[in-house]
């Protein structure tokens, strides 16, 4: 009986914190170079359940391990939730110049901290949101994550986990000969000057990058194509002097998005922070009313959670030290005791939005940097009108969002989790212990990655490769509170304008029942990133479609077929090359050996080729 079986035990638990390392650092790589980061659940459970088979297997055991596998994966989404977060905001003390490199003790006690308030401060709301089957939450992930468990136990699930591993095995593969051995040209790129004005067109080379789009499926891969055609394809003939650049046309192109184009980005990307909590306004106060009219949890103990005892003790300790950090950071009792207390109210709070609207739209589709950037301008004004200035007051407020942010990331994960383990038949409370620990290990390697790819990527951290969309984002918004007025407040201005006519335009499609939308965070992070990342992503969007269509998909929910397998070891893969090759720069083995191939188109239609093929 499923029942009888020690879900949480020794091999799951060892199984569990390596995959939620494996995941959190893959998806700091892929969230700082393309300002998204993938779902860690369903590739998790298909790996686990691999595993625990042959491991049953040798050891002539029941092959009955769903729930062993629920709580691997648990573990794995809580790594991958909490690279969200944190790259999101730490990378922004870098940017802005507070720190000169990442504080690694500092970085994995922020990353923990936060984690563990977004799952201490969920768990009262499990019932609320969770047990009594609210008509109104559909949970689309959770859901799809219950289904790919159900099915490995019925059948043979050996094929799923070679699509990831064996995309795992490409993806690396491609990056170490692209990056180390330099046998293709890792971007495709052309500039010219024309009526003394500058125009660029160029592409990455990237299975990572296409694997992402057919994640994401062919309406987000258009939106943030439009975000880059926006901006590198209209404003930059508008922004660009030609004569300064005659002679160097690639450096004006790169020079003119570092200093203007991104910062239109970043007008767009504040209106659509705030419109997206605009959007789920409803939701936002349902969930408060739900979670404050609903007095059930009185019998927490019968619903098998963590005691609240315990959930308590842990709560108090986790702000202590997130006060410390506070103190620490600005040397000023009162800025920590105003910051502190703006963190706990924000982290309860959107840990209640970010629950409900994972309940109602998906991890995937929870808008974090609507909520972070919610938090940022709220405790940026409120220091600001306590006359908090300069360095010490962009610090505090990129330490609440940094809370903030890693908690509302990590909560909406437990929800997704827990209605996985609900349809599964998982026990609450060893489904929070598990993703206590995967938040605890992942932690670890938060500071270290961000650290090796700061140091040993060209232009580092919020450079040309690892841009940190969401990170520049937040260093904007800190310089102007506190930073003397240097940012281009027209061309943010200009952002903002762009961005009010696309809310617009999804408005009326929105009226008009269209399938497809206009939805305004993805155009306003492809804006703000490189155009050779749009590229990519575009065409991995149209190779899902076109599989879509061949499997008579007629819905853009998620869809669990062989193409989001491979493209899950494609995203794990080139991840996890990139940090290693970090590793041995570090150690100063560079590679001078270059080819300087001219196969580098071939190569990107054999890739596009390989993933349609293996994704029928």
């Amino acid at each position: 009986m499923t029942k009888l079986i020690n879900e949480l035990n020794i091999k799951v638990i060892l199984i569990g914190i390596l995959l939620s390392m494996i995941m959190g650092a893959a998806n700091v790589y892929m969230g700082l170079k393309a300002g998204m980061t993938v779902s860690a659940s369903i590739p998790a459970s298909v790996i686990g359940m691999l595993i625990l088979k042959y491991i049953n297997k040798f050891f002539n055991k029941n092959n009955d391990f769903i729930l062993e596998a629920n709580q691997i994966q648990t573990a794995a989404s809580a790594g991958e939730s909490l690279a969200a977060g944190i790259i999101f905001t730490m990378p922004a003390l870098i940017i802005i110049g507070a720190w000169q490199e990442f504080n690694l003790i500092l970085t994995t006690v922020i990353a923990f901290t936060g984690g563990l308030l977004g799952i201490l401060f969920m768990i009262p709301m499990r019932e609320v949101f969770i047990e009594k089957n609210n008509s109104n939450l559909k949970y689309p992930e959770g859901i799809a994550c219950a289904s790919v468990l159900k099915a490995g136990k019925k059948t043979k699930n050996s094929k799923s986990a070679q699509l990831i591993i064996e995309g795992t095995f490409v993806g690396a593969l491609f990056k170490y000969l692209t990056s180390y051995v330099g046998a293709f040209k890792s971007t495709l790129e052309y500039a010219f000057i024309s009526h003394n004005k500058i125009f660029y067109f160029g592409s990455d080379i990237s299975p990572a990058l296409l694997a992402v789009g057919y994640i994401v499926k062919i309406n987000i891969a258009i939106l943030v194509f439009i975000g880059g055609f926006i901006a590198w394809i209209i404003a930059m003939p508008f922004l660009g002097q030609g004569n300064i650049y005659i002679n160097e046309p690639l450096l004006g192109a790169w020079t003119i998005w570092s200093t203007k184009i991104r910062y239109i980005g970043v007008g767009a990307m504040i209106i659509g922070g705030i419109a997206s909590i605009y959007k789920v306004r409803s939701g936002l106060v349902d969930a408060v009313k739900i979670l404050f009219t609903n007095k059930s949890t009185k019998n927490i103990k019968n619903h098998k959670n963590l005691s609240s005892k315990k959930i308590n003790f842990f709560s108090t300790l986790a702000i202590l030290l997130v006060a410390s950090v506070y103190y620490y950071l600005t040397k000023n009792i009162t800025i920590t005791i105003v910051t502190s207390i703006t963190m706990v109210i924000m982290s309860f709070f959107f840990t209640a939005v970010a629950s409900y609207i994972v309940g109602l739209v998906g991890n995937s589709n929870s808008p974090v940097s609507g909520m972070t950037i919610t938090a940022v301008m709220f405790t940026g004004g409120l220091l600001y009108v306590f006359g908090f200035s300069g360095m010490n007051g962009m610090i505090a407020t990129l330490g609440v969002a940094a809370i903030v942010c890693c908690a509302a990331c990590t909560s909406g994960d437990v929800c997704n989790d827990l209605k996985t383990g609900q349809i599964v038949g998982a026990v609450p409370y060893k489904q929070q212990i598990m993703q206590i620990i995967g938040v605890a290990f992942a932690a670890l390697v938060m500071g270290p990655t961000l650290q090796l790819l700061h140091n040993n990527t060209p232009g580092g951290i919020g450079g040309r490769e690892l841009a940190a969309p969401q990170a520049g984002l937040f260093a904007s918004l800190v310089k102007g509170f506190f930073g003397n007025g240097e940012l281009p407040w027209i061309l943010v201005i200009i952002g903002v304008f762009i961005g009010i006519v696309i809310i617009l335009i999804d408005y009326l499609l929105e009226k008009q029942n269209r399938t497809f939308r206009m939805h305004i965070m993805p155009i306003a992070v492809g804006m703000y990133l490189p155009f050779g990342l749009s590229i990519p992503i575009f065409l991995g969007g149209l190779i899902s479609y076109i599989i879509d269509k061949k499997n008579n998909n007629k819905d853009n929910r998620i869809n669990i077929d062989n193409g989001i397998l491979l493209s899950s070891g494609l995203i794990a893969g080139e991840s996890l090359m990139g940090i290693f090759l970090a590793v041995i720069v570090s150690f100063g083995f560079n590679n001078n050996f270059t080819l300087e191939s001219n196969i580098t188109v071939i190569s990107l239609v054999i890739i596009i080729y390989y993933i349609y093929k293996r994704s029928k």
